[in-house]
């Protein structure tokens, strides 16, 4: 008998990929080389909360790029992210620059479907281009 769940969540996610992304750059600086990949992205977001040393909570929220797990190649060899590494979303004229990051002690990224598929990929915004 074959996973009825998985399939549904495979038919889900070709509908998310086909319907609901938009093509970003994936950048990882590996010192004297930059890797890049180009990726089909659906945005998203998390909100966080991190408690500093008084006491008190402070909300943050991380622009997220999910992303298929099998797509993010770099250097030809599949990949996880990493903090530090960049995302540059261009929106008509602009680019939008963002860092992979770990808000309040949270991972980068998770898994965003139980079958691993989907990449959750936290990030920051830095800069406009």
């Amino acid at each position: 008998m074959s996973d009825v769940l998985q399939k549904g969540l495979a038919w889900l996610d070709e509908q998310r990929h086909t319907h609901m992304t938009q093509t970003v750059l994936y950048v990882r600086d590996g010192g004297t080389i930059s890797y890049v990949v180009e990726l089909q992205a659906t945005i998203g977001r998390t909100e966080f909360e991190q408690v500093d040393e008084f006491g008190i909570v402070h909300k943050l929220q991380s622009r997220d790029f999910l992303i298929r797990a099998s797509d993010l190649v770099l250097n030809a060899e599949q990949t996880l992210p990493k903090a530090g590494d960049r995302i540059r979303e261009t929106v008509g004229s602009q680019t939008f620059v963002y860092e992979v990051m770990s808000p309040g002690g949270e991972p980068p990224w998770r898994y965003s479907d139980p079958y691993r598929r989907t990449l959750r990929v936290h990030t920051k915004h830095l800069s406009a281009e």
